[in-house]
């Protein structure tokens, strides 16, 4: 790991995994300054490492998607106030429904964020580093549970995709194009489902957020690769330090049936007819609500898989910290919860 103090830049740090990266950077002595990047205000977690003439945490409020806005700060902002050479790039991840709104030239707003980052990092002399959070769920999925999935597996170029996972494909090639670029080390975490310490669920495709339903196509029920949000801190830390250009999976050792995930989850878990979900779908197409057509097609809700992670392994230094499992909630239910190992 490199010792020479790193000045990080955290977009959608107001959301949960950036809330917390914040924190695990903040206590970090490797890391001399962090600039948190937010849609909505600070949040008041991030009170007390704002206060004081020493403190390391300073806090921008900016539209990613606006060229004008991202271009201010990189250029013209706290970017260069703070000697940002580090940037970690994570997407949204707290929408109540799922689905990636889509700009008004019809990019999906996760696309649009990935290219405006990735432009201004290529711009900007003072960043020589960039370290992304993408999505396991790029991934071509063969018939079957038996799905084992290595960085040099096949991407997923099926142009019937719904919209969603389009995206996520979309900025792993923008991100894949530069890995090999002499001046900007980019790093590209792949993770599957993200868990929560209060067990909610992150970046999986079919639901997020609030939304409490768990659809899947009867006579099918694939596995479902898991990592904890700690863990998925920790790979970024140590991308950050470790300044290694390439793509990483990056999982946990566990992996669940989608009946059981859903269910752990207090979701209603909704077993239904590939000819509903796919008239469902298209009747979502043809009324303009793509977003929803992520939860009702797709190879994700028949074919499971399970993340190689010995690559990250061995360049990185990760290995899971906490195992995922099954708690008892206050009435005596399950309820899906991280443990550390």
């Amino acid at each position: 790991m490199s010792s020479e103090p790193r000045n990080v830049m955290i977009t959608h740090a107001d959301e949960p995994i950036g809330r917390r990266l914040v924190k695990r950077l903040h206590f970090d002595e490797s890391v001399r300054s962090i600039l948190a990047v937010g849609s909505g205000p600070p949040p008041r977690a991030f009170d007390r490492f704002m206060r004081g003439p020493g403190r390391r945490l300073d806090y921008a409020r900016v539209d990613l998607t606006r060229h004008r806005q991202v271009n201010d700060l990189f250029h013209a902002g706290p970017l260069r106030e703070h000697g940002v050479d580090a940037v970690i790039h994570l997407p949204p991840h707290a929408q109540p429904l799922p689905g990636s709104r889509a700009t008004l030239s019809g990019v999906p707003d996760r696309t649009t964020e990935a290219r405006l980052i990735l432009q201004h990092c290529l711009e900007t002399a003072t960043v020589r580093q960039l370290v992304a959070l993408g999505s396991a769920y790029v991934y071509r999925l063969a018939p079957g549970n038996a799905n084992r999935l290595t960085e040099q597996s096949e991407l997923d170029l099926d142009p019937d995709l719904p919209p969603d996972t389009r995206s996520w494909i979309d900025c792993d090639m923008l991100l894949h194009g530069e890995i090999h670029n002499d001046r900007l080390a980019v790093s590209l975490l792949r993770v599957p489902v993200v868990v929560g310490a209060d067990g909610t669920l992150f970046l999986n495709p079919w639901q997020s957020g609030s939304v409490r339903s768990g659809i899947r196509a009867m006579g099918f029920d694939p596995m479902c690769a898991l990592v904890a949000d700690r863990d998925v801190c920790s790979a970024l830390r140590l991308a950050v330090h470790r300044r290694v250009s390439g793509i990483f999976n990056i999982a946990g050792d566990e992996s669940l049936p989608m009946s059981v995930l859903t269910s752990w989850s207090g979701w209603r878990s909704i077993p239904l007819p590939g000819p509903l979900l796919r008239g469902a779908a298209g009747a979502a197409r043809m009324l303009g609500a793509d977003g929803w057509r992520t939860g009702l097609v797709g190879p994700h809700l028949r074919y499971g898989f399970t993340l190689d992670t010995s690559r990250a392994r061995s360049e990185l230094g990760f290995r899971p910290g906490y195992r995922i499992g099954a708690g008892r909630s206050d009435d005596g239910r399950a309820r899906i919860e991280t443990t550390q190992i």
